[in-house]
């Protein structure tokens, strides 16, 4: 029925989600829909047939969300599909940041590897090098209260954590998941004032770069330790160098290793194991994989990130799927024009997203293509695919 592009190794609970009759795999050419990881597709050429990219993560820094929105190309993510997976990373990094695991393990390892040493003997001698704080009724700082932040703020405060967030897009759905415990603040000054511990769970834009910034780190406690598992860029480094050179920060856990803060003294480098679970590699392939079907037979869009969530059930005898500019008088256009056709709408949605938008119409006969080409003809209309 479709053709589906995989541009990297994807979970076979995902590809099991396409029927029989789906082409898909990694030769298959001029397809309608790409499942992605990690590949890079900014210089790869879209075909005319493609009308959506599924990403199986929630980053999509790998393709070109604007350009995808210019040429009408839907760009799905899976928030929340590998939320579990990088929480318990998150608790772990916690505890990395508190006590020298890390330090600890290798100083134990050189000493085993010097001749003639009594490791036991060298242990008890040694070990006071590596004593950190306890995570119990400490603050934690949560900037960021989405699928992963939400999850991180409940177990934080299974562990008797004090929690403080902060999430100027706070969602209702997100809200009524946190726990009633957990301070919400306003102003993220108050969560830097207050936190023993910070921790960054926000999708990286222009908008973000560098959001603990020199600014940010002046406003936290002293000794304050950080851990940032969501995106390198999010923290400036030359900020987080020398606050760990003067102690204002203790220690830097970074689940993004670069050349330049990776050697630097109490820094934790994690080879980027956010979401390296198999658990949410199966989650995200299966998410991803469903979104694209829908949108494909249904054209339902949830979870894009370049254009409005529009979902709605089918009626009619076909739909009609209008990917357009968000611009004045566009919905007047399109049913006036069908009406002009004698085409009957049997049901009807429209979402926008900032420059653009999405309607579905389901119309109550089947339509010929010169009113598709009608449709085409409004100005500000971008694409217009037809589902019978």
């Amino acid at each position: 029925m479709f053709r589906i592009k995989t541009m990297n190794k994807i979970a076979q609970v995902g590809l099991n989600q396409f029927p029989a009759d789906y082409q898909v795999g990694d030769s298959v050419e001029g397809e309608e829909g790409i499942l992605v990881r990690s590949a890079k597709l900014h210089d790869y050429p879209f075909p005319d047939t493609l009308w959506g990219i599924a990403r199986a993560g929630a980053g999509t820094n790998n393709i070109p969300v604007a350009e995808c929105a210019q040429k009408g190309i839907v760009v799905f993510n899976t928030p929340g599909a590998n939320a579990n997976g990088v929480k318990e990373l998150v608790l772990a990094a916690l505890l990395m940041a508190s006590r020298d695991l890390v330090g600890g393990v290798e100083w134990v390892k050189a000493q085993a590897a010097t001749p003639d040493t009594d490791v036991a003997a060298a242990v008890e001698k040694g070990k006071s090098a590596f004593v950190g704080p306890e995570l119990y009724r400490k603050t934690l700082g949560v900037i960021g209260l989405g699928a992963i932040g939400a999850l991180v703020a409940n177990a934080a405060l299974s562990l008797g954590m004090e929690v403080y967030g902060y999430d100027p897009f706070l969602s209702v759905d997100t809200a009524l998941r946190l726990d009633r415990h957990v301070h919400v603040v306003k102003d993220v000054a108050e969560l830097y004032r207050v936190s023993d511990y910070v921790t960054i769970h926000v999708p990286y834009t222009p908008d973000t770069r560098h959001t603990i910034n020199a600014d940010a780190i002046a406003q936290m406690k002293d000794g304050v330790r950080v851990v940032n598992l969501a995106r390198g860029e999010l923290v400036d480094d030359a900020a987080m160098m020398a606050a760990l050179e003067r102690g204002k920060v203790a220690r830097y856990v970074t689940d993004f290793p670069n050349n330049t803060i990776t050697l630097a003294p109490n820094v934790v480098p994690i080879p980027h194991l956010g979401a390296s679970t198999p658990e949410s590699e199966d989650n995200c392939a299966i998410m991803a994989a469903q979104q694209l079907r829908d949108f494909l037979e249904n054209g339902n869009i949830k979870n894009s990130v370049n254009f409005p969530n529009v979902e709605m059930e089918r009626s009619g005898v076909q739909r009609l799927c209008i990917i357009h500019r968000n611009i004045p008088a566009m919905l007047a256009n399109i049913t006036a024009q069908l009406s002009g056709d004698g085409v009957n709408v049997e049901n009807m949605t429209n979402k926008s997203r900032g420059d653009f938008a999405y309607t579905l119409v389901d119309v109550g006969s089947a339509v010929e293509e010169s009113v598709i080409d009608d449709i085409r003809a409004i100005d500000g209309i971008i694409r217009v695919r037809v589902i019978s």
